[in-house]
């Protein structure tokens, strides 16, 4: 039995030496090559901005720079993916690493947001807060300051039926425990969730 995924992914790499590498994905075999157009170029200017982010803004000498993605999910419509960016600068404490994630919904030929997931004038933003509180205080995570909120504009991307909110480093806990992640089921989102998005279509049995 045939099986037809979304979109095919084929590994670029670009390279500036042998402790400078980044590899990123380039979606191939699309139907709409309009759309395969959009979205390789997001995925180019993405990553151009995390590499610029990284190593533009200090004086030091970039001694590493790695880079590599993963793709999340890539069924029903539904095209999720994280670039992530390491960069050691010289004489700095430690490397420093930004993970940054692209959503595409296929079906409607568009890049989504995290509002775009769910019906209009749903607090979507509170929804998530309080289920991100209930995982914060069972798994005793360390936190720099009171979590309140999530931003409307929070770092995502959908894996198979879950809803994965994250954080970037510091941005809630320390540096040592790394990228705080909130997987989050489609299920307990249901009532909020635009049943014709990407959310909608991961819910379906």
């Amino acid at each position: 039995m045939a099986i037809n995924f979304p979109a095919g992914i084929k590994t670029m790499t670009i390279s500036t030496g042998p402790t400078k590498v980044v590899y990123y994905p380039r979606v191939t075999g699309m139907q709409n090559k309009q759309l395969q157009h959009f979205i390789n170029n997001t995925i180019v200017q993405q990553n151009q901005q995390l590499i610029n982010e990284q190593t533009g803004n200090m004086d030091t000498a970039v001694v590493d720079l790695y880079g590599y993605y993963e793709i999340k999910n890539n069924q029903r419509d539904v095209l999720s993916l994280s670039l992530s960016n390491y960069v050691y600068h010289y004489h700095a404490a430690h490397g420093m690493t930004v993970i940054k994630s692209l959503t595409f919904d296929l079906q409607k030929g568009k890049q989504v947001a995290l509002k775009d997931l769910f019906k209009p004038r749903s607090d979507y933003v509170k929804r998530i807060s309080e289920l991100i509180k209930v995982q914060i205080k069972e798994r005793d995570i360390p936190l720099l300051v009171d979590f309140k909120a999530i931003r409307p504009d929070q770092d995502f991307y959908i894996a198979d039926k879950a809803l994965i909110i994250y954080f970037q480093l510091y941005e809630i806990t320390p540096y040592a425990y790394g990228f705080p992640m909130f997987p989050i089921s489609v299920y307990d989102l249901q009532d909020i969730i635009d049943e014709n998005g990407p959310l909608g279509r991961m819910a379906v049995n």
